[in-house]
């Protein structure tokens, strides 16, 4: 049998680039994804050192100070802390779902942050139907929720999963209204479209004038989808004990914390993008893409400065949230209930007809 040396060498040498291409198509998918998570584990203790500070002021007391200067490295400690405790088990509860659950709420949060425009064409994925995306994938959440309290065999937890999940489908249903209005404005569903749109009018053009009601709706469901108080009832701790958490311990407990304010960031990036106009600030921002194509400098300066004002704009809202939780008391559940059916739900879907209606006549 007499072989051909040179489709051996042939076949090696494709198989090889093959194997090239490969391990470069991994490089390319992986190296734009971790400065995005990167950016959002250090939002993430941003957020905890500022909710620790401003709830002490508002309580007129000293907030952390001694872990680092001004104690910005108290939430690494706690994560530490967390990170090498007991790690515990319910003798008779469902190890899986007791496991999954926290996992599931994680990730279903993070892979939100996948359509999020940072800044002019800053987005890892600009998909045609991007915020729908993002409220199709935070519903998963409360499902992890749901199987960590049944998981736990505990009433309260139980109690707590299942309050989960009935506030998120109470107040899933105005915050959609409310993007669907948005996006009739927009005469579209991707994020970078909506920013877009209100760039070509400047400060004038954002969709906060143009949809005030919507504006205030979107901000109460979405405080309430974060679990956020005084919405926090499935880990009330006067009724639940803290509610779907009750059972578990050291890093699995953190996952929950983290979840949280992982929700908490993408809701206030996504009240930037739909109603504060996303990058743009003050100026129209027809104009900046030629500066883009032509130097290199002013690309990369004018993404830093979208990244920026887009950052400052979330952490406004941020700002809000925290004072709202250290302000307001908590609400009974049938209050929860009755806001999000009876409130919150018909002004919604008045405010969507009325923009409906509008876009109709404009045409």
């Amino acid at each position: 049998m007499i072989i051909d040396t040179t489709e051996v060498q042939t076949i090696n040498s494709f198989s090889s680039s093959e194997s090239v291409k490969e391990v470069y198509g991994l490089i390319s998918l992986f190296v734009p994804i971790l400065p995005l998570i990167l950016g959002i584990i250090i939002g993430v203790l941003v957020i905890v050192w500022l909710e620790r500070e401003i709830s002490a002021a508002i309580q007129q007391r000293i907030g952390p100070e001694y872990a680092g200067p001004l104690g910005i490295l108290q939430a690494i400690a706690d994560g530490t802390k967390l990170l090498f405790k007991e790690d515990l088990f319910p003798s008779r509860g469902n190890i899986r779902l007791f496991s999954v659950g926290p996992s599931l709420a994680v990730i279903s949060i993070l892979l939100s942050y996948l359509v999020i425009p940072f800044g002019y064409r800053l987005v890892l994925a600009d998909l045609s139907i991007g915020v729908f995306l993002w409220i199709a994938i935070s519903s998963i959440a409360p499902i992890g929720l749901l199987m960590s309290g049944y998981g736990s065999n505990n009433k309260y937890s139980f109690s707590g999963g299942l309050r989960a999940a009935a506030q998120s489908i109470s107040y899933e249903i105005p915050l959609t209204l409310c993007v669907l209005s948005i996006s009739l404005l927009s005469n579209s569903l991707s994020t970078v479209d909506i920013v877009e749109a209100q760039s070509k009018y400047g400060f004038g053009g954002w969709n906060l004038w143009r949809q005030p009601i919507g504006f205030l709706v979107f901000l109460i469901s979405s405080l309430a989808e974060c679990e956020r108080l005084p919405f926090d009832l499935p880990e009330a701790e006067e009724e639940l004990v803290a509610g779907y958490q009750t059972e578990y311990s050291g890093i699995k407990y953190g996952l929950f914390y983290l979840a949280s304010y992982l929700n908490l960031l993408i809701s206030s990036l996504f009240v930037t993008v739909l109603y504060l106009g996303g990058w743009n600030l003050f100026i129209p921002y027809i104009f900046i893409p030629e500066l883009f194509v032509k130097k290199k400098m002013v690309a990369v300066f004018g993404m830093t400065i979208g990244i920026f004002i887009t950052l400052v704009k979330a952490y406004l809202f941020l700002f809000i949230s925290i004072a709202t939780r250290w302000t307001l008391p908590r609400m009974r559940m049938d209050q929860l209930l009755n806001l999000g059916w009876k409130f919150l739900l018909p002004i919604a879907l008045g405010n969507l007809l009325l923009t409906t209606s509008f876009q109709l006549v404009s045409l």
